[in-house]
């Protein structure tokens, strides 16, 4: 029964991928196995509006690995600017160390080669794989973990890390990438006079569809406030004044990507545009003909695990984003002395443990005289 429904799923998906995909920059054939890493890294729990424009920068700036390589640690955590957790900026620099000087400035392609790289844990090496290089490997994030357990399992996906059982049901209904004789792969899409609808508006925008991510799914950046790290979607129309059009590239990509691969893309898409956290578009869903959680009465909708509710006003993190905000405005190379820094947090106790907690992480250069600078 799973097997029969997970083919319809399947191609209804495929097709609704195909006219609805939000036209990110690195997708579509159009970036290098490094560009989808680096906007995997950036994804990690950002609002995808909030990334396009920090990776076009960055990739014009540095585009491959040995660029980035050869760049200063104050150019990159102020190129980071406020995307949050400016240490993936330090790890994705270490990175591109390892790629430039160890692996010839070539990506590796196996999983194991993956996640030995600094900063690269099981979701990117599964998201690189499967997007850059179009391997067959589940990908394993929060949203493809509520739409699967949705939509097979009837029940509502809570959060967390992903289960034994979350990991199993996503290999199961990965498909086999059927290579045609003309070399050609079967996305799986449905022919013409079966395909859904263009059932998501251009402006559709979800309110609460999370990134994959190799940190816990409801961290808050340092310098991020606390509602910014919920959304990582963007529409269409909201990317277009930052990603090449699709018809510039290949107008066939998505049909020549490999089934698992376009199964991975739809799946998480449709998590972010449509099935959200709290408030899924149900009756503008191409599968919803197929869901158990649908047919079930949505039980449990928007339940989560039971954990402390994160604030951001007045905690480390604000007053670590504080520092760094100041210090990336500052004149490259420029000290910052330490009256100035005492002016931003009037708690100098916890102004303290701050600087002190950059400096060890290595964002911060704490110098004698009590000024800090960028590294």
């Amino acid at each position: 029964m799973q097997k029969q429904q997970a083919g319809q799923v399947r191609a209804r998906l495929a097709a609704w991928w195909e006219a609805n995909a939000r036209d990110l920059p690195w997708r579509f054939g159009r970036a290098t196995p490094w560009g989808v890493l680096v906007s995997e890294v950036m994804s990690q729990q950002t609002q995808m509006s909030r990334v396009v424009p920090y990776w076009t920068d960055w990739m014009k700036r540095w585009p491959d690995a040995a660029a980035l390589a050869d760049a200063s640690t104050a150019e990159v955590i102020t190129a980071w600017g406020r995307l949050g957790y400016p240490r993936r900026a330090l790890r994705l620099q270490e990175c591109a160390h390892v790629v430039a000087h160890d692996l010839g400035d070539e990506l590796p392609r196996t999983y194991d080669e993956l996640v030995a790289l600094p900063g690269v844990g099981d979701y990117t090496a599964s998201a690189v794989m499967s997007f850059a290089f179009g391997e067959r490997i589940a990908v394993v994030d929060t949203n493809i973990r509520r739409v699967l357990s949705r939509v097979f399992l009837g029940v509502e996906s809570r959060g967390g890390s992903a289960s034994a059982a979350e990991r199993a049901l996503a290999c199961d209904v990965l498909p086999e990438d059927d290579v045609p004789e003309n070399g050609v792969p079967d996305s799986g899409i449905l022919s013409d006079d079966v395909v859904p609808e263009n059932v998501v508006p251009e402006n559709v925008v979800a309110d609460s569809g999370e990134s994959g991510n190799d940190v816990p799914d409801n961290a808050v950046p340092d310098d991020v406030p606390e509602n910014a790290a919920s959304d990582s979607s963007m529409s269409k129309s909201a990317t277009s004044r930052y990603a090449t059009p699709r018809a510039e590239a290949d107008a066939r990509h998505v049909s020549r990507e490999p089934r698992s691969t376009v199964w991975n893309q739809s799946v998480m898409e449709l998590g972010a545009l449509v099935c959200t956290a709290k408030t899924p578009l149900c009756d503008a869903c191409p599968v919803r003909a197929h869901c158990r959680f649908l047919a079930a009465g949505r039980p449990g909708l928007g339940e989560r695990r039971t954990r402390p509710r994160q604030r951001f006003a007045g905690t480390d993190r604000q007053v670590r984003g504080l520092i760094l905000d100041s210090l990336r405005k500052a004149p490259a190379g420029a000290a910052m002395p330490r009256d100035r820094i005492a002016a931003l947090w009037s708690d100098h106790i916890q102004l303290d443990k701050c600087v002190a907690s950059l400096d060890d992480d290595g964002l911060i250069e704490l110098q004698p005289d009590g000024s800090v600078r960028l590294p």
